[in-house]
């Protein structure tokens, strides 16, 4: 029998609609570990890896959080939503005929490459006066949040088919892909916002490793069959 209170790192698939904190939960009630954390969180709406650790291994979560991630998904042009992804409802309509892949290719050269300032979504675990930024935002209170620096080293454009660009990214620490579909949306003059979302890596820990939560249930039921 493994015992997880010695310390394990584990590469979970996250399912689409459950949060990083259902997860979590999840893994400590099959291990029974006392302690459990995550490397990173993902929302609700994203899939993809998440590395969890138990034990003894939640000392070392600040090295993964500071590792570079991956993540491929997809953006919708010509509307916007105030989540800035599919958690609410499409608004402010706009034309994209006259954007093409080259218009979108300059901008993202010109705006999304290197050390830039992000405004995180008002939508998000940010803590505003104590206060997670998206509790507020669900009552319907003003939310002002300050921009900050994040690293984005890749930022390519899979396929261009209006209005939908599936997209790759590598980026550092702290970058909310929300935030990069609102603001090429406003730079490209229509709107924008994320349909989809994958993370795919995580410095050398690679989704295509990784177990879904009911494979490793399974797992643990094989390892305790009491």
């Amino acid at each position: 029998m493994i015992d997880f209170n010695e310390g394990r790192t584990l590469c979970i698939d996250k399912p689409l609609t459950w949060s990083s904190f259902h997860v979590v939960k999840k893994i400590r009630f099959l291990t029974k570990a006392k302690k459990v954390g995550h490397a990173g969180t993902l929302d609700p709406l994203a899939t993809g890896l998440l590395i969890i650790c138990t034990g003894k291994h939640t000392k070392i979560i600040n090295t993964y959080q500071g590792q570079e991630k991956e993540y491929t998904g997809c953006f919708k042009l010509g509307v916007t939503t105030s989540s800035f992804d599919s958690e609410t409802e499409e608004e402010n309509p706009k034309p994209i005929d006259e954007i093409d892949l080259e218009k979108i290719e300059k901008v993202i050269r010109d705006n999304f490459i290197g050390e830039i300032a992000q405004r995180p979504p008002i939508f998000s675990a940010v803590k505003v006066n104590g206060k997670r930024a998206y509790s507020l935002a669900r009552e319907g209170k003003e939310v002002k949040i300050e921009p900050k620096q994040v690293q984005i080293s890749e930022f390519e454009v899979v396929k261009y088919e209006a209005p939908i660009i599936r997209f790759r990214i590598v980026c550092g620490k702290g970058t909310y892909i929300r935030s990069i579909a609102r603001d090429l949306g406003e730079l490209l003059d229509c709107g924008a916002y994320m349909t989809e979302l994958r993370r795919t890596r995580i410095g050398e820990f690679h989704v295509d490793d990784a177990m879904t939560v009911e494979r490793f249930e399974e797992m643990i039921k094989a390892l305790n069959p009491s």
